[in-house]
């Protein structure tokens, strides 16, 4: 393997899974580079300010900085130890109050209660679970009836023909897939948003329980 495919390799890995100090560069640069996917995926739950709401696979934070804003507690669950303590540290005063709720864990096992969050969001992080149908009926015993869930991807076919990411573990589906597996765990289709973001394209299913 060549130099250029150990530093892609090497991003990829630290994509799906940031550690250590490179993980905490890319956990900020993740926040710049996927402000409007994460600022619209937010808005897209059309929150009231009432609701408890959930973000899955944080990173950098962004998206817990926009919950706090809009809902009256946040959960945050992630798998990469480095963004949690990230997140520990510029959330303290949020935490201190017991209005954020942090912990760690895969999508297909959260760490919370059957029904006990009214929303959820989660972007760009389905390429990293490999049991999709577990993944999503674990969010669903999770939302509470009613409750709202968005999931943002990046286009898969743009994606697709990117080497550095079908080469180092990225599990790009269809679309069509993603609808298919969220509607056998129970999440109704509400809409789907399609936009350019970052000089590719962006897809939002927007889905309730």
């Amino acid at each position: 393997m060549g130099l250029r495919d150990r530093f892609q390799a090497g991003l990829a890995r630290q994509l799906g899974h940031p550690s250590g100090l490179r993980g905490r560069f890319v956990g900020s640069a993740l926040n710049r580079r996927n402000r409007e996917a994460v600022v619209k995926a937010v808005a897209a739950l059309e929150l009231s300010g009432g609701e408890s709401a959930l973000d899955i696979g944080f990173g950098g934070g962004l998206g817990l900085s926009l919950l706090l804003r809009k809902a009256r507690t946040v959960h945050g669950v992630e798998i990469s130890t480095t963004m949690l303590d990230r997140a520990r540290t510029t959330f303290h005063r949020e935490i201190g109050e017991g209005r954020l709720v942090l912990g760690e864990g895969p999508m297909a096992a959260l760490p919370l209660e059957d029904g006990s969050v009214d929303a959820i969001v989660s972007t760009n992080t389905v390429y990293f679970v490999d049991d999709l149908d577990a993944a999503f009926a674990e969010i669903a015993r999770v939302l509470a009836p009613a409750g709202r869930f968005v999931l943002g991807v990046g286009d898969p076919d743009l994606m697709g023909r990117a080497r550095m990411l079908t080469e180092n573990g990225f599990r790009i589906r269809p679309v069509p897939v993603l609808e298919a597996a969220l509607s056998a765990a129970g999440l109704s289709p509400l809409r789907h948003e399609k936009f350019a973001h970052s000089g590719l394209g962006f897809h939002l299913l927007v889905t309730r329980k």
